[in-house]
C-alpha cells in the first residue's frame, strides 16, 4: 500500500518504492526561501555492535502513520517562523546498506529555522510514528530497541 498527499506547502508519503533525494529537493525549492535543509535516513551496515547488517525491514500502522506525518508538518509550518515546505517521506519494507528509509526536507527563510524544523521532524517521527524496523544481519534479526516505544505528540 502506498499513502500520498502532495500539496503546495506540504508532502506527507509512505511508499515501498526508492526515495528520490532529487525530487524532494526540487520540489522544497521555494523563490522565497533562502535554505533547504533534506534529511535522508540511509540504512548502515551495522547496527549497536552488530557488524554485518545485511537489511532493514519496515512495517507501519499505515493510516495512522500518515495521520501523524501530516499533524507533525502542520505543526512545523505554524510552530516555525519562515517556513516554506516540509515534506515528510518514509519507505517500507525490505531495504539493503545504502538504501535511503526517510526523507525530510524543510525550506525556509533563512538556514537556522530550517535545521530547527529539521531536527523537531526526524526526532518527533521516530518518537511519536508507528513505524516499526526489524534489523537482519549475519547470524540473525531482531526488531530494533525502542521500535515499541510510540508516544503521542
Amino acid at each position: 500500500m502506498s499513502l500520498k498527499s502532495t500539496g503546495s506547502t506540504i508532502w506527507i508519503e509512505i511508499t515501498e518504492i526508492e526515495l528520490s533525494v532529487e525530487k524532494v529537493y526540487a520540489w522544497s525549492v521555494l523563490d522565497n526561501c533562502g535554505a533547504v535543509v533534506l534529511f535522508s535516513g540511509t540504512v548502515r551496515d551495522f547496527s549497536d555492535g552488530r557488524p554485518g547488517v545485511t537489511k532493514l525491514s519496515y512495517e507501519a500502522y499505515e493510516s495512522v502513520a500518515f495521520d501523524r506525518m501530516n499533524d507533525l508538518a502542520n505543526r512545523v509550518l505554524t510552530e516555525f517562523v519562515g517556513i516554506g515546505r516540509v515534506a515528510v517521506i518514509h519507505r517500507l519494507g525490505e531495504m539493503a546498506p545504502g538504501d535511503s528509509t526517510v526523507i525530510i526536507s524543510v525550506s525556509a527563510a533563512h538556514r537556522e529555522q530550517a535545521y530547527e524544523a529539521s531536527r523537531f521532524l526526524i526526532d518527533t517521527l521516530k518518537r511519536s510514528v508507528p513505524i516499526w524496523k526489524k534489523e537482519s544481519w549475519q547470524g540473525g534479526s531482531d526488531w530494533a530497541l525502542g521500535a515499541n516505544s510510540v508516544k503521542d505528540i
